[in-house]
This record gives C-alpha cells, sequence and structure tokens, in this order.
C-alpha cells in the first residue's frame, strides 16, 4: 500500500494555497486547537489532530494551547479562551464551526485560523478538507470484495454533506469490486450529538446487520466505538474512519480509512511559525497522501493478496484520472 506523503501536505504551508499570507511572528507565535464535540482520544478525529500538534511540538519545542468544547455553540468561548493566552494562531477541527468563525475571524485580522473539515471564508482563514470519496471507493472495493453475503453498509453520523462523500465514495468503490453488491446506508442521528453516541450506533448496526450486511463501513466519530462492538458480537466486520482504529477490535475491524488530519495540523503550525501561512482553502486526496485505508498486524489476515491489488489498482487509476469519483453532492 501507498504511504502517506507528509511532504505533499506539507506544501500547504506554501503558495500552493491561495490568497494573502499574513505577516510571520518570529516572536510570541503561540498556536492554538480547538477539537471537535467529543472525546480527546476518540482514536479518531481529535486524535489525529493531537498528534499532529505533538509532533510539532516536538519538532520546534513550541507548546500549544488546546480547548475542548463541549457543543459547538462553545466556538466562540474556546477562541476568546486561546486568545486570552495569547494564541496567534487557532486551529479548529470541525465542519460546525464555519459559521462561527466567519463572524468571528474578522475582529481577530491578526490571528491566522485553519479550518479542517469545513469550509469558512475570509482574509484570515484557511480551510482544509479532504477528498473524502477517493479513501471511501478503496475501502468500498476491500468491503464488497470481503462479503460473504452481497450487502455491504455505510453507517454515518448524520446526514449531511461532509457524510454523504464518504458513502457515496464507499458506494461507488464497492459497485465497482463487484456489480451486484447491495449498499445500504443509514445514520445515528439528526444533530452532532449523533458523533457521540455509541449506544444509537450499535443499534443502527444490528438493524443493518439483520438486512444481511456484514461488512459496516463506520463513520460516526465516537459512535464508531458502539459500531465495533456490535459488529464483533455478530460475528460480522467493520471499518473504522479518520484515525487507525484496527487495533480496538482485531479480527473484527477490516481496515481504516485513514484521514490525515495530524498532517493538515502540523503543517499550518509550521506555515505560521515559518511566516508561509496563506489564507484559501485546498482539498486534500489520494494524490496528497492525506487519505487511505490501513494494513497492520491487526488486520493483514482479513485482507487478501487479490483484495489489495484490486484496491491498488483502483488508488492508481483515481490519481490518473481514469475513474472520477462523485463526491455525493
Amino acid at each position: 500500500m501507498m504511504a502517506c506523503s507528509r511532504r505533499s501536505v506539507l506544501t500547504l504551508g506554501a503558495a500552493a494555497l491561495a490568497a494573502r499570507a499574513l505577516p510571520a511572528r518570529a516572536e510570541g507565535f503561540t498556536p492554538g486547537l480547538v477539537y471537535a464535540v467529543g472525546q480527546k482520544f476518540d482514536k479518531s478525529f481529535n486524535e489525529g489532530a493531537h498528534l499532529g500538534a505533538e509532533r510539532f511540538k516536538a519538532a520546534t519545542g513550541i507548546p500549544y494551547l488546546e480547548y475542548a468544547p463541549a457543543s459547538p455553540a462553545q466556538f466562540n468561548q474556546a477562541v476568546a479562551s486561546l486568545l486570552r493566552r495569547k494564541a496567534t494562531d487557532v486551529a479548529a477541527i470541525g465542519f460546525y464551526y464555519a459559521t462561527a468563525l466567519t463572524a468571528l475571524a474578522p475582529s481577530h485580522p491578526q490571528v491566522r485560523f485553519t479550518l479542517v473539515d469545513g469550509v469558512a471564508e475570509g482574509p484570515n482563514i484557511r480551510c482544509v478538507t479532504f477528498k473524502e470519496q477517493e479513501g471511501a471507493f478503496l475501502v468500498g472495493v476491500l468491503a464488497a470484495l470481503a462479503s460473504k453475503t452481497g450487502t455491504v453498509g455505510f453507517i454515518g453520523a448524520l446526514d449531511i454533506p461532509l457524510l454523504r462523500k464518504f458513502a457515496a465514495g464507499f458506494e461507488q468503490g464497492a459497485r465497482h469490486a463487484r456489480g451486484d453488491v447491495k449498499v445500504l446506508v443509514n445514520f445515528v442521528g439528526t444533530t452532532p450529538a449523533a458523533f457521540n453516541d455509541p449506544t444509537n450506533g450499535a443499534e443502527v448496526a444490528r438493524a443493518q446487520f439483520q438486512r444481511d450486511a456484514d461488512v459496516v463501513f463506520a463513520g460516526a466519530g465516537v459512535s464508531n466505538f458502539g459500531i465495533f462492538a456490535a459488529a464483533k458480537d455478530g460475528g460480522r466486520l467493520a471499518i473504522g474512519v479518520d484515525g487507525n482504529q484496527n487495533h480496538l477490535y482485531p479480527g473484527t475491524i477490516l481496515t481504516s480509512m485513514l484521514k490525515r488530519v495530524d498532517l493538515a495540523v502540523e503543517a499550518s503550525f509550521q506555515a505560521g511559525r515559518q511566516g508561509v501561512w496563506s489564507a484559501g482553502g485546498r482539498a486534500l486526496g489520494l494524490a496528497d497522501g492525506a487519505v487511505d485505508y490501513a494494513v497492520d498486524v491487526n488486520n493483514r489476515e482479513l485482507l487478501t493478496p487479490v483484495m489489495l491489488a484490486q484496491a491498488e489498482e483502483a488508488r492508481r487509476a483515481i490519481i490518473a484520472g481514469r475513474i472520477p469519483v462523485a463526491d455525493g453532492s
């Protein structure tokens, strides 16, 4: 499997991103991190952001500030807390901060804001999004080839454009590998709280298992824990998301779709420190090494050489433009 390229994602800090660069701060540079709602060590999205910030700290010796909101409504409170502690750069993790950031950023023109996984506009806002559909395509290939029933499922937290990208890519990949596959799509809830509801996640998974799904792709944040437990109890397979979740239930998790939030955070902090940060946006995909799937000791026996060969063939075709992957919009 092609390894994720740090160099390709770190180009975020250079002229590859559009728009105006704010002045560098050689002294007093203080990065801050606003986590997504949920657990900090979620083996997924937030933990990836934490890892990127920790790697920046280890490389530079510069500590970072952090704030973990209990709800999206606490975003302004989170930013205010970081700014009181002299943050010069703030990375916010989560699409649901976009509206609040758009309104807040003009009041702090000398602060560099990076929104990961969402889109907001402003001369001091950088937006980093991902081509989730490309990574989901690859795990869709693996899911369809692993399925014995011919039915696979996607379970998202809630029905929003971001998660439709996962569902769309997953379905396209599954049908690419196996034209007669049946793909189920369900969601845990209707509000952002659905990202932190393992109980309902397990219920949705069991409902898909009753409809013959034997491989489910879990894109539901902390709710994934319930989905994984239900898969293990039912003798089915699950697919993790964002971080490498294979180790949570070895033998049950077929693979994990990686979304390199860690590199996006690290790149933004490094760019701010080096004086090359710029506003604007970029969507990162397979060609950037920003999405992928995980193979390690915990799932290697679940993936046959034929399965991996087909996934890698699909990767090459997507990067070369021979397979366009729709984003579900």
